[in-house]
């Protein structure tokens, strides 16, 4: 078998990086995946609650699911957020009719989210992990245009993904993968439909409200605590076929405008299917539960991307007498955003092959980026 190293390392980032440390107010356990919206850009916590953050940082607002929005006026290294609710008891719970609110929310997608053509630097990770043991990490610094902030149908079918979103790399941070095992892979890292729309809320939103509209559907949602114009509101959704759907989302109802949404599809009950390996090698394969995650902010009254996520997790293989499974997941962050024109990029990742095939621009921006204990550790270990 062999093994692949690819090292692109920039370990004077991770300890130089001015930063601050989120945490939960209760337990003082690390909040990950808080948002902070800074001046000048979006920046996000890493898996142990830190984000690169300058001690000149004043006035900027952090926010994460499940906890209450809190404003900072001058930096402070040790911020803690309050759960949204604290106890059941304290929970007034209503009932909300979810095909309603999602179908006016994707009726007017276009109204009420930003939707012309948009320039974004973001920071793109990919993490992949057998058995709880990291395999894979890349983290890359890159532009991403998209044309109207939505997935377009027609384009999407056709290929004609150029037309939806592109995509620059500018310089790969870290780049390491050390399985060179076929167990977790198809042979074709060529984007699909199905891939390119789960870069977008639209697509998700409409594929959601596609399984709640299903004969024979049964739904729920209610709301559970209110901050303000924002709603914290669950759901569960078992589709007229059979598929399971649970998740959450905040909603605005003064702007009518979902402002975050997490949705999980439950499917490691599903029956195992059986799969060959590059090598003729035949094998078990079990689905397990995929997330997706975006997140939105507004900005000079425009809803605005500020990241997306995709994730898997109990993916299991039984290969060779020995179970392997899969964590996985996809992350963009948005950190900053300026209005652009329709032509898109000059030079652009070719979808038609993987990600880090293409050759990086080498464009430099201010580091962004934090790995956490379990990454620094990893990227280190030779």
């Amino acid at each position: 078998m062999k093994h692949s190293y690819f090292l692109f390392i920039f370990i004077f980032g991770f300890f130089s990086a001015q930063k601050l440390k989120v945490v939960d107010s209760e337990n003082g356990k690390p909040v990950s995946h808080a948002r902070i919206i800074l001046k000048d850009q979006i920046v996000y916590t890493n898996e142990d609650g830190f984000a690169p953050v300058g001690e000149d940082a004043e006035n900027f607002e952090i926010s994460a699911s499940g906890y209450q929005k809190k404003k900072i006026t001058a930096f402070n290294s040790l911020i803690k957020l309050a759960r949204a609710y604290k106890n059941v008891g304290e929970v007034k719970i209503v009932s909300i009719d979810l095909r309603k609110l999602l179908g006016d929310v994707s009726k007017n997608y276009h109204k009420r989210y930003y939707n012309e053509p948009s320039l974004y630097d973001v920071i793109y990770k990919e993490k992949k992990l057998d058995n709880n043991k990291l395999y894979f990490l890349a983290i890359a610094e890159a532009k991403l245009w998209s044309k109207s902030n939505q997935y377009n149908y027609k384009d999407g079918i056709r290929k004609n993904y150029d037309e939806i979103l592109q995509i620059q790399l500018n310089n790969v941070k870290y780049l390491k993968n050390i399985k060179a095992d076929s167990i977790f892979t198809t042979g074709n890292n060529e984007f699909s439909h199905e891939y390119m729309g789960n870069y977008f809320f639209s697509f998700e939103l409409n594929r959601t409200l596609n399984h709640v509209r299903s004969i024979g559907a049964k739904y729920s949602a209610k709301m559970i605590s209110e901050e303000g114009d924002e709603q914290l509101i669950t759901f569960k959704v078992k589709s007229g076929v059979g598929i399971e759907l649970k998740g959450e989302f905040k909603y605005n109802k003064t702007d009518k405008v979902i402002t975050y949404f997490e949705v999980q599809y439950l499917q490691a009950d599903y029956p195992p299917v059986r799969r060959t390996t590059a090598e003729g090698v035949e094998y078990d394969y079990q689905l397990g539960d995929a997330s997706l995650i975006f997140d939105f902010y507004k900005k000079d009254g425009m809803y605005l991307p500020a990241s997306t996520r995709f994730e898997g997790d109990k993916y299991s293989a039984f290969y060779l007498g020995k179970k392997h499974e899969r964590k996985f997941s996809r992350e963009i962050i948005y950190n900053t955003f300026e209005k652009s024109g329709k032509e898109g990029l000059s030079q652009k990742v070719d979808f038609s092959k993987s990600i880090w095939e293409n050759v990086p621009v080498k464009e430099e921006k201010e580091d962004a980026i934090l790995l956490s204990a379990d990454e620094q550790a990893f990227i280190s270990e030779k």
